[in-house]
C-alpha cells in the first residue's frame, strides 16, 4: 500500500524517495510522472517490472522497503502511489487483484453481523457477493435502496444500529441513475451507526468524479475499465482520504493477509494505461455527448438514458458532481461554444 501526498507538501514515492509534489501538478502531470519518478540508478523514466518473489535482507527485518512479493512489490507501490495522487482528496491506495476483490477486502474489513445500505442498481457482482458470499459466511444484512429518488426519512430509516457501510455507484452501470453523494454522506454522518460511506467511481473515474472530495471515506474502483483502458488487465483498487490512516492499515493488513494482490506485470500495464486517462476519459466524454445527441433526434429512438443531455433531469446533479479538473473541462467547452456558436458536441468541438 502507497501513502501519497497531493496538497503541495513534501511526499515519498513507493520507493522510499522523496518527492515534492506542487499545487499546479495538473491531472494529467501527475498522471504521467507521479509514482515514475527517474530510477536513480539508471534514469529510466518508465519503472522497470520487477518480478522477483524476495529480497534480500541484510538481518530479520532489514529490508530496503520489500521483503516479499505478495506484501509489496515495486510495480505495485508505483501503481498504488499513482492512484492515491489522482484520486483527488486521497492520501492511501490499495491495489488488489480485482474489483470483486476489492469489495471483499472492504465487506471483511466491517466484521461479522454487520449491516449494509446499497443502491438498488448495485453492480451484479457486488450485489452477488452482499447476498451470496458474505450473508453466509460472516452474517451480512443488506438492504437495497433507491438512492436516487427516496427522501431522507426513507434513507434514514434504513439505517440501522449495526449499519457500517453505505455502498454508493454513481453513476449506476449500466443505467446511469445518479445518486446524490453529499446528501447520503449527511444522513450516514447524522445517524447514531455513523456508516462509512463506499462510492464505486468506476464509470467516470478520477478524471470526472472525485468523491472523496464529496464526503466519501472509500473509493473503489474496477481499473479493468476505463483506468487501465487496454481491456487486457483484470485489478482493482481503494483509495482513502488522509484521515482514515487506521482503516488503510487494517485494509493493508487483509490485502497481505489474503492475497489478493495483481501481479507486477499486471501493475506496470496498469499504470502505464493511467498515463492516458485524461486524454481518454476527454474523448470518451466528447463522442458519448454526440451518440446521445444522434439518438436523441433519431425517430426510433423512445429516451436517452444520458445525464450529459441537459434535457435530463438530473443534469444540474451530474454537473456539480464533477471533479474539479473535469468541471474547467467542460466549462472550456461551453465558452468555446459560446464563442463560436456552435455545440461542443458537434464535429470539431
Amino acid at each position: 500500500m502507497t501513502v501519497a501526498t497531493t496538497n503541495g507538501a513534501n511526499g515519498h514515492d513507493g520507493h522510499g524517495r522523496k518527492r515534492r509534489l506542487s499545487q499546479v501538478d495538473g491531472f494529467g502531470t501527475r498522471a504521467i510522472h507521479v509514482g515514475s519518478e527517474p530510477n536513480p540508478e539508471t534514469g529510466a523514466v518508465i519503472p522497470p517490472i520487477s518480478l522477483s518473489t524476495t529480497y534480500k535482507q541484510d538481518g530479520v527485518g532489514k529490508h530496503k522497503g520489500f521483503e516479499y512479493s505478495r506484501s509489496g512489490n515495486p510495480n505495485r507501490d508505483a501503481l498504488e502511489t499513482t492512484l492515491a495522487s489522482l484520486e483527488s482528496g486521497g492520501a492511501f491506495a490499495l491495489a488488489f487483484s480485482s474489483g470483486s476483490a476489492t469489495t471483499a477486502t472492504i465487506v471483511q474489513a466491517i466484521g461479522p453481523n454487520a449491516h449494509i445500505v446499497s443502491v438498488n442498481d448495485v453492480y451484479g457482482g457486488t450485489f452477488r457477493y452482499f447476498k451470496r458470499v458474505a450473508a453466509e459466511t460472516q452474517g451480512l444484512e443488506s438492504t437495497f435502496i433507491d438512492f436516487e429518488n427516496a427522501d431522507d426519512e426513507t434513507v434514514l430509516g434504513s439505517f440501522k444500529d449495526n449499519t457500517k457501510l453505505i455502498w454508493i455507484e454513481s453513476p449506476t452501470n449500466p443505467t446511469l441513475r445518479l445518486v446524490d453523494i453529499p446528501r447520503v454522506v449527511a444522513l450516514a454522518r447524522s445517524h447514531p451507526s455513523r456508516p462509512l460511506v463506499v462510492v464505486d467511481n468506476t464509470f467516470l473515474s478520477p478524471f470526472y468524479q472525485s468523491p472523496l472530495l464529496l464526503g466519501a471515506d472509500i473509493v473503489v474502483h474496477s481499473l479493468t475499465k476505463y483506468i487501465n483502458g487496454h481491456s487486457d488487465v483484470v485489478m482493482g483498487a481503494a483509495i482513502l482520504p488522509v484521515h482514515h490512516a487506521r482503516l488503510a492499515e487494517k485494509l493493508r493488513f487483509l490485502q497481505n493477509a489474503h492475497g489478493a494482490v495483481p501481479s507486477p506485470y499486471d501493475s506496470w500495464l496498469a499504470q502505464r494505461g493511467l498515463k492516458t486517462l485524461h486524454l481518454r476519459m476527454k474523448a470518451h466524454g466528447v463522442n458519448a455527448l454526440k451518440v446521445a445527441k444522434a439518438l436523441q433526434s433519431s425517430p426510433y429512438v423512445e429516451d436517452v438514458l444520458y445525464p450529459g443531455l441537459s434535457s435530463h433531469p438530473r443534469h444540474g446533479l451530474a454537473y456539480h458532481s464533477l471533479s474539479p479538473h473535469a468541471k474547467k473541462f467542460v466549462d472550456r467547452l461551453r465558452s468555446v461554444a459560446d464563442e463560436y456558436g456552435v455545440s461542443p458536441d458537434s464535429d470539431g468541438g
